[in-house]
């Protein structure tokens, strides 16, 4: 959505822009339109999970870190949305699926050090 339509308008996402343009550092540069936060949202989340999710596949002994990492970032993303946007449904899944990623790797992770 954010590389088709950079503006939002497509889906009516306008609004967002604005949000995001008050409340965050430098927004009159950053956010004209989707494109920093697109490829933002891809490079921190998008490649931290995708990294994690690389090292558990391979059984890799720092996959349990990695994981509780890449959630830890996943749920300080989302406080951040919340923070700009408000609580929505999209957001509360994500912080919950964060929570049950952080929550299972560190138990990866303690099971992993015995």
């Amino acid at each position: 959505m954010m590389w088709i339509d950079p503006k939002g308008m497509m889906y009516g996402c306008e609004p967002l822009l604005e949000m995001l343009r008050t409340k965050m550092p430098w927004g009159d540069v950053f956010f004209q339109d989707f494109i920093f936060s697109g490829f933002a949202l891809l490079v921190v989340i998008g490649f931290s999970q995708l990294a994690a999710a690389y090292l558990l596949f391979k059984k890799h002994p720092l996959a349990p870190k990695a994981a509780f990492t890449s959630g830890i970032i996943l749920l300080l993303w989302i406080a951040l949305e919340w923070w700009v946007f408000g609580f929505n449904a999209m957001s509360n899944i994500f912080f919950v699926m964060g929570l049950l990623e952080v929550i299972n790797s560190f138990g990866g992770w303690c099971a992993g050090s015995k």
